[in-house]
């Protein structure tokens, strides 16, 4: 059996902006600055690791109270965000057919590793129809530290279906060296996928044990997945 762990932005679906829009419209509204996340560069960051840098860019500490404001608003504006029209806003190419495929099959569980938190990584998830995929999670909730959360995944698994998985049974999929890094930290193999920020090139420079340009291959894609770990190359 593999343990196949998904990151959501940039790899999953495109929000069109909807995450960090919700995010600043909470800012603004807690902590009175406006546009507080300008120049901070989201993709493979943990929610409450961006959080850090934008009330250190404001000369804000951290303070556990305001932020359970803010991330009680943040929720609560980011399915607003969402069901705005969007022109960016989209699954990625071949994500349904590939988690349809994926979810019949009897040797796979379906997870995700997201620097999201839980609550609004689901929404995500929910408003592209897709939350119903997936068995287990690991969150920035878990960890602010994206490199942490792996274990949380492998515990989940064990906890509900009682097996017992390494690291070396583990696929993360993800778009950024942030997803790399946070998989061959504990030795789980990686495909990074070219739709986000970053190409197939720096990709594989990070670490990836495998790339492909996007998810719309099904075949190809589930045979990378699903075979015995063997060599290193991007998927042309």
């Amino acid at each position: 059996m593999k343990l196949i762990l998904f990151d959501i932005d940039g790899t999953l679906l495109h929000s069109g902006g909807a995450g960090k829009d919700a995010m600043i419209r909470a800012f603004e509204e807690v902590f009175g600055v406006r546009d507080g996340f300008a120049g901070i560069h989201m993709s493979g960051k943990t929610d409450p690791g961006i959080l850090r840098e934008a009330l250190e860019q404001a000369g804000l500490r951290w303070d556990e109270e305001a932020v359970g404001r803010f991330k009680k608003r943040y929720f609560e504006l980011i399915g607003e965000e969402l069901r705005k029209p969007r022109p960016s806003q989209k699954l990625m190419p071949g994500v349904r057919q590939l988690l349809d495929t994926l979810k019949a099959r009897r040797d796979v569980v379906l997870g995700l590793l997201t620097g999201n938190w839980r609550e609004s990584g689901l929404a995500k998830l929910a408003h592209f129809g897709i939350d119903g995929f997936f068995e287990i999670g690991a969150f920035s909730d878990d960890s602010e530290n994206r490199e942490e959360l792996l274990p949380f995944a492998l515990e989940r698994l064990r906890s509900r279906r009682g097996v017992e998985l390494g690291p070396r049974d583990v696929w993360l999929v993800g778009d950024t060296p942030r997803d790399v890094a946070c998989g061959i930290v504990h030795g789980a193999h990686v495909l990074g996928v070219g739709t986000g920020r970053y190409t197939e090139e720096e990709l594989l420079r990070a670490g990836a044990t495998r790339t492909v340009p996007d998810l719309s291959n099904t075949r190809r894609v589930v045979e990378l997945l699903t075979e015995e770990f063997g060599g290193d190359g991007a998927e042309n």
